[in-house]
């Protein structure tokens, strides 16, 4: 990544001294198809004209282009010699005028780690498709630019394609002389320009909505994925909810849909979840389900598509003006995501999700060395790649959802329209969404800015309750608490909520008392007088971002009847916040496990379910003391198989427990029944072995050495697909030998000829828990190996490397030692790969804390 890097101080010099009218871009990608010859990358043409303006006439700047060369340049009709001024990441311009006109013919490669321009060769039919993907900086992969987001400009599009593709990009296009041209988009950034390129299947539907002017606003809809796809596209759903979300952004916004068509792409080999190109959403194709899912994988898509559609307004029309207020975006497109999922769509249980799943990962980021505030310090590209995370998105959305407790959903909702009204086609910062908050709901927006956004942290919340000799309370309080590294304590609007359980035994709430909790301790005076609880729950309905915690009534009581808690938020808040505690080593592994086998297979919700069960494999794997682990594993399996049994036939819970029964198996017995369900010797009611569950069977096979690669073969002969091979490659690289795993090492580490999916699979199949001692020599040659990696290879597969190759399955002091050693020695390392290996040292000595509470709890 050598000369890539752009700074916050490079960007805003530029964007002080250049404002760009327009591109032309034409690209002509007829050598997608075809032998390759030569022994460099295969390239296409990129011909760019761009238009700006100087404020400065004869001072100088520079252009972004990523490319192995460039043909011709040319400055206001002036030939530039491309050897002089073209350096392989920037254009030297010199003498600027007033306005300038820049013409650059490059060469641009074809990508195979997502970024950029990635070509993909179906496996299945020989096909080719192409996709673009640049957040935050890799358009100038594909054509000269300036790379920031607050040079925005409008779009023309020209492209030449092999006969028989469609070619789509963010405006409407048509073919007319063998070339696509599409038409001028309306003023935005290049990270979300995008062209989709290929033999796509594609379907059509549209949205119409008559404006409160009277005038009919009609959107074109289209879907799109590979032809081997297209048996299982359901694009009807799909367009379901894209019209569901439609209605209720516009009933919200007050701003109609700016820019015309509405396109949703699901592509191969995608590094995201999805990415909102403005007119041309991309989407990793994964959505598209091969097998039976639950409820849950549904959600969580339509889930996606909301965040990409909140992000037109929030992102597209309305851009961050650099990327310390990336959560002026991804903060507001997670909490619309969700809140539109709950008004909108058939999931109106989507807050329950939320709290399950999204917060558990901003709690984990929050209270990682790198955390940062939500409002970040990002110094330059790099910065931005990695606080794509659980801060920005997650928590971000989490404290937005604190923020329409604390100003009300009317006033948040107006200050949203009249930031769109606004800085329509624009640039912000955090003040310009404070002023208009500030103006629609009267609150000093200034204190809760500093409180929520510009200081890091998690607050813990912990109920204190004093009885009255009748048994009821005299005083609930609230206690706050703050760790020492970000000692801030905030302001939190709660509802408490007071728990018992009723004659027929449900735990169930019999009061509540919403308050603002500030300071050290709050005292509820409304529950004064209120008859004894049994469970305190300090964040009921989930308002405020906290890790609940309990006292030790309230604890006893989750351990007698957790499962009998009716309430399924409730009850999924109680999850998350016992999954904390054994994050925080307050609560041993084995005791969270004895939970999940005690009251897991009563849990209703589906999504909390299938968290409970990552949880549970993690508290195994991870937290359990060493001497105990093999037994937890068995508790789990054991748990696993009694439900797959018993769960109802062909229901999504006997689904997710065959799923899970899968990645706990540990015994010869287990690896009996999992090969008999393959090869339908035994069988199971209701549970049908597709394809995509032959796989999940099949990893756990492989990796203890039940299934050779002449069986990982017939599989792949059963599924020669690009998902076949993907899943192939995983289960080849999980066997348990010495030589498969340093054959692994060398594809991912050593050579760069894996595209970015296949990278990620060997990865996947390469980490296994139960074969620690087989990768113990890895530790010390992942050190050695690093800084290379994160030098000579792409900023994403470098994450990928650095983050999934960490031995964190060598779970000892002298792993704790080495990663120590190496940050000392290396003080001087990129700041973003210091900050990767900051995160996985901080995971592993949180599971070192964990275990020992846990071999602490079995001699107590």
């Amino acid at each position: 990544m050598p000369g890539e890097n752009l700074t916050r101080d490079e960007a805003r010099e530029r964007a002080a001294l250049l404002s760009v009218d327009g591109y032309e871009v034409s690209l002509d990608l007829r050598s997608a198809v075809g032998e390759h010859s030569g022994g460099g990358p295969r390239t296409f043409r990129s011909v760019t004209t761009v238009r700006f303006r100087c404020a400065e006439p004869g001072a100088s700047s520079f252009a972004d282009l990523i490319a192995p060369g460039v043909t011709a340049l040319s400055l206001n009709g002036r030939d530039l010699d491309p050897g002089r001024v073209f350096d392989g990441s920037r254009i030297t311009l010199e003498d600027l005028a007033a306005e300038n006109e820049l013409v650059v013919d490059a060469r641009c490669a074809y990508s195979r780690t997502g970024e950029g321009m990635h070509r993909f060769v179906d496996p299945e039919d020989g096909e080719v498709y192409l996709y673009t993907q640049y957040e935050p900086a890799d358009s100038r992969r594909v054509f000269a630019n300036f790379e920031q987001p607050d040079l925005k400009a409008p779009y023309r599009f020209e492209v030449r394609a092999p006969e028989g593709w469609t070619v789509w990009s963010n405006g409407a296009g048509e073919l007319t002389d063998g070339v696509w041209r599409f038409a001028e988009t309306k003023p935005i950034s290049t990270y979300i320009t995008c062209v989709v390129a290929g033999p796509y299947h594609y379907a059509t539907d549209s949205y119409e909505r008559v404006l409160e002017d009277g005038t009919r606003l009609e959107i074109p809809l289209g879907a799109m994925c590979r032809k081997g796809l297209a048996p299982h596209f359901d694009a009807d759903d799909v367009f379901l909810v894209t019209k569901q979300g439609l209605d209720f952004f516009h009933d919200h916004f007050d701003y109609p849909y700016p820019f015309g068509k509405y396109d949703q792409a699901f592509v191969p080999e995608y590094n995201l979840g999805a990415m909102e190109n403005p007119g041309m959403v991309t989407f990793r194709e994964e959505f598209i389900f091969r097998g039976k899912v639950t409820r849950a994988s549904y959600e969580g898509r339509a889930n996606v598509v909301l965040h990409e559609m909140a992000h037109m307004w929030f992102g597209d029309l309305v851009t961050m003006e650099w990327w310390d207020d990336l959560w002026l975006k991804e903060s507001f497109a997670d909490f619309m995501g969700a809140f539109s999922l709950v008004g909108a769509t058939r999931f109106t249980d989507g807050w329950i999700t939320f709290a399950n799943r999204r917060k558990a990962w901003a709690y984990r980021a929050d209270q990682l060395p790198s955390t940062h505030p939500i409002t970040a310090d990002i110094r330059d590209l790099q910065d931005a790649k990695l606080n794509f995370d659980g801060i920005t998105y997650a928590k971000g959305a989490s404290v937005l959802k604190q923020l329409v407790a604390y100003v009300g959903q009317d006033a948040f909702l107006e200050g949203a329209r009249r930031y769109f009204k606004r800085h329509a086609y624009g640039n912000t910062r955090l003040g310009d969404l404070l002023s208009v908050l500030e103006e629609t709901s009267g609150r000093d927006m200034a204190a809760w800015s500093r409180a929520w956004l510009q200081t890091a942290g998690v607050n813990s919340l912990t109920p204190q309750v004093l009885l009255r000799e009748d048994g009821r309370i005299d005083e609930l309080a609230v206690v706050q608490e703050a760790a020492e590294s970000h000692p801030e304590l905030r302001p939190h609007r709660v509802a408490v909520g007071l728990y018992r359980r009723t004659d027929a035994g449900a735990l169930e709430r019999y009061a509540q008392a919403e308050t603002d909790v500030e300071g050290a301790r709050t005292v509820v005076a409304e529950l004064a007088g209120a008859d004894a609880p049994e469970l305190v729950l300090v964040n009921d309905d989930d308002l405020t971002y906290c890790k609940t915690r309990f006292d030790e009534t309230s604890l006893a009581a989750l351990r007698r009847g957790l499962g009998s808690m009716t309430d399924p938020l409730a009850r999924a808040l109680c999850w998350s916040a016992l999954w904390n505690m054994t994050r925080d080593a307050l609560l041993p592994a084995r005791e969270f496990i004895g939970l999940v086998v005690k009251f897991a297979g009563r849990e209703t919700d589906i999504g909390v379910l299938q968290m409970l069960h990552a949880w549970a494999e993690s508290a195994a794997v991870h937290y359990t003391a060493a001497e105990r682990r093999a037994e937890a594993g068995r508790e789990l399996c054991r748990i696993a198989s009694v439900q797959m049994y018993s769960a109802e036939a062909g229901s999504e819970h006997q689904l997710a427990w065959a799923r899970f029964f899968a990645h706990v198996a540990a015994v010869p017995a287990d690896f009996e029944l999992l090969t008999s369900l393959l090869d339908g010797t035994v069988t199971l009611p209701g549970l049908e072995v597709d394809q995509e569950l032959r796989w999940a069977f099949l990893e756990p096979l492989a990796a203890h050495g039940a299934a050779d690669e002449k069986r990982l073969d017939e599989e792949l002969a059963r599924d020669d697909t690009a998902s076949g091979k993907r899943h192939h490659v995983r289960c080849l690289a999980a066997r348990p030998s010495a030589a498969v795993k340093a054959q692994c090492w060398a594809q991912v580490v050593e050579s760069d000829a894996l595209s970015n999916a296949l990278v990620e699979a060997t990865i996947s199949g390469f980490a296994q828990a139960s074969q620690r001692e087989l990768l113990a020599p890895y530790a010390e040659r992942y050190f050695a190996a690093i800084e290379r990696v994160w030098t000579e290879r792409s900023i994403q597969i470098g994450m990928d490397v650095v983050r999934g190759l960490f031995p964190s399955f060598q779970d000892s002091q002298a792993t704790l030692d080495a990663t120590d050693a190496w940050l000392t020695s290396h003080e001087d390392a990129a700041p973003a790969l210091r900050r990767l290996v900051l995160e996985s040292r901080d995971d592993l000595a949180r599971a070192l804390r964990g275990q020992a509470c846990d071999a602490a709890a079995a001699g107590s």
